[in-house]
């Protein structure tokens, strides 16, 4: 985990004794529940650190985090928003997965790395992102590897706040979501704001994030129900 802690510094990210241990622990977690239920194919620790932890904290490289609220959609294993909060603990965190048993671990990893302002939420963001608690409440809404970008587009920002920001983590080949979202980010009022592309280190692969302001309200039949998103792609 020095290895991370230097791998931030030129970023201006500085972990402590205490994050590092964090990460520690997280990643013994992964590996533990990784035996009982499917959380990754990466668990060789370099691989982790690089493809997991360091890449889930390249938003920040480009974006301020600091006290946002901040919702995870397809949270997954906890990539990426657990990294984002240990090296930002004022992050009120929401993660969102339709999987109980990805939950049940996302929660356990909340109590032992002894984090506050965190939420776990077992369900769908279609069906969540109608809910008037957590409809257009959020600053940041975050996803990584969840699904093409004019679907994730209706998944996620219903949930951002006008003026927040929607934050789409992607591999190196987005350039053709990206035009096929138009539409989609027009209709769920967002404007495309900057494309960001960077490499991992040690050849690791090769990354684009996208960032995409909230500049009107979603409308209200947004997003539709379960598995239309995905069936039906705005296009």
């Amino acid at each position: 985990m020095e290895e991370l802690r230097k791998l931030l510094e030129p970023y201006q990210i500085e972990c402590s004794d205490f994050q590092i241990r964090q990460f520690e622990t997280f990643y013994q977690l992964l590996l533990e529940w990784n035996q009982k239920i499917n959380l990754t194919a990466i668990t060789e620790k370099k691989e982790v650190i690089i493809k997991h932890f360091f890449d889930s904290i390249t938003p920040a490289f480009y974006y301020p985090f600091s006290d946002q609220t901040i919702i995870d959609i397809g949270a997954g294993a906890g990539f990426p928003s657990i990294p984002l909060k240990i090296c930002f603990p004022l992050l009120k965190v929401t993660l969102l997965d339709s999987l109980n048993k990805r939950i049940n671990f996302l929660k356990i990893v909340g109590n032992q790395l002894d984090f506050t302002d965190f939420a776990c939420i077992h369900g769908r963001a279609e069906e969540f992102g109608q809910k008037k608690e957590y409809r257009e409440t959020f600053d940041i809404g975050i996803a990584r590897a969840v699904a093409r970008l004019n679907v994730l587009v209706e998944l996620t920002l219903p949930f951002v706040k006008k003026n927040g920001m929607m934050i789409a983590m992607k591999g190196s080949n987005a350039k053709e979501e990206i035009v096929e979202a138009k539409k989609s980010i027009e209709i769920l009022g967002g404007e495309l704001m900057e494309t960001k592309e960077l490499n991992l280190p040690y050849q690791f692969g090769e990354r684009t994030i996208i960032f995409i302001k909230k500049t009107k309200n979603s409308p209200k039949k947004y997003p539709r129900k379960p598995g239309t998103p995905n069936r039906q792609p705005i296009i």
